[in-house]
């Protein structure tokens, strides 16, 4: 049987940097899960690569068919935006593994909708005044930075990720991403050995 790995972090905490090494590497047998999303594509992406690009008329089909385990709203400066993750055929536990990048509140659907036993968490933090650099660094280089987005999302990530709310969640593993190498080094290990456990 495989298991769900689920990196999450603050924004900006290098997420996505340690996603994309890990899977590029191919050092260990993980699959991809595309998420759904109804925000616009940016510059960059490719539908079907980093999320399902679709219509809200989109959402309401497979939450009527019963086929959306996850779902998260955000009331954005650009209106509101879904993103979720659907039980689409791309995930199959009894012959595969997944690395998939998630909130804390995607974490726990997507535990209780698989089983305790099959979704891990990875919790990855940094400091807040780094992140902050982070992600101003990182608006800086898009066409059109969306800085008030920005602020948004780094002020409601210290409600979303709360210590009471990790506690609650039963996250005691935390990997400080100081040094992404070493970083990604840790993570792939404790990966490796939670996986030669069963």
């Amino acid at each position: 049987m495989g298991k769900i790995y689920c990196v999450m972090g603050k924004s900006s905490s290098g997420k996505d940097s340690i996603y994309q090494q890990i899977m590029q590497q191919r050092k260990l047998p993980l699959e991809r899960i595309i998420p759904y999303t109804t925000r616009p594509i940016r510059e960059g992406e490719e539908d079907g690569r980093e999320y399902h690009f679709c219509s809200e008329e989109t959402v309401q089909q497979l939450e009527n068919a019963g086929a959306i385990v996850e779902l998260r709203v955000y009331h954005t400066v650009y209106g509101i935006w879904k993103y979720f993750t659907v039980d689409d055929g791309q995930i199959d536990l009894e012959n595969h593994s997944y690395l998939y990048i998630v909130t804390l509140e995607g974490y726990l659907k997507i535990q209780k909708y698989f089983g305790k036993d099959r979704v891990v968490p990875i919790y990855i933090e940094v400091e807040d005044g780094q992140r902050l650099l982070r992600a101003i660094a990182r608006e800086q280089r898009q066409g059109k930075p969306g800085y008030e987005e920005m602020c948004r999302r780094f002020l409601a990530d210290a409600a979303d990720f709360s210590e009471e709310k990790l506690t609650g969640a039963g996250i005691k593993k935390r990997f400080m991403n100081q040094q992404l190498d070493e970083t990604i080094c840790e993570i792939m290990e404790y990966i490796r050995n939670n996986m030669n456990e069963d």
